[in-house]
């Protein structure tokens, strides 16, 4: 009895494995779709991808955006027919319990050269929806320095406005 029991805990565990993994390549394949689609400047499928109560956090200390906002910033790029072009090169993917919250993160090839992307992903309706994206420049340590003198003018006035 107990080598039954075994060998359905041992089953059960190996295909709760390759479901994982293969849940894990439906993950992947639908940000690298999302990233594609800002290559081709493909705003509908793009923007089709995030949650209507979605968040998308940019490079910028004031690009903090809902999807609407997001929309009307990234739509002049998407009508010139060049968005941006954002290639996975590494990603972690992570689940909940029941297989419908995922929390994900991500170094990117990107025109700003690499940059790390963080979010969390809902399943609605079947469908994986993106509701929280941060995009985020790597500044290699030993820059810091250098890139502090650069942003300090411009993030020191940002600083003061903000206190107010």
């Amino acid at each position: 009895m107990k080598k039954i029991q075994l060998l359905i805990l041992f089953v059960t565990s190996v295909l709760s494995a390759q479901n994982l993994e293969f849940e894990k390549q439906k993950v992947t394949q639908f940000l690298d779709q999302w990233h594609a689609a800002a290559a081709a400047a493909n705003f509908e499928t793009y923007f089709g991808a995030l949650a209507e109560e979605s968040i998308f956090i940019g490079t910028d200390a004031t690009e903090n955006w809902n999807k609407k906002q997001f929309q009307a910033f990234a739509k002049p790029y998407f009508d010139k027919g060049k968005a941006w072009n954002f290639k996975a090169i590494e990603r972690n993917i992570y689940f909940n319990e029941n297989g419908k919250l995922v929390w994900f993160d991500e170094l990117l090839s990107t025109q700003m050269k690499i940059c790390r992307g963080s979010g969390v992903l809902v399943l609605e309706k079947g469908e994986w929806k993106i509701k929280h994206y941060v995009l985020s420049m790597t500044i290699p340590n030993d820059t810091t320095d250098e890139v502090v003198k650069i942003k300090a003018p411009i993030e020191d006035a940002l600083l003061e406005k903000m206190k107010q």
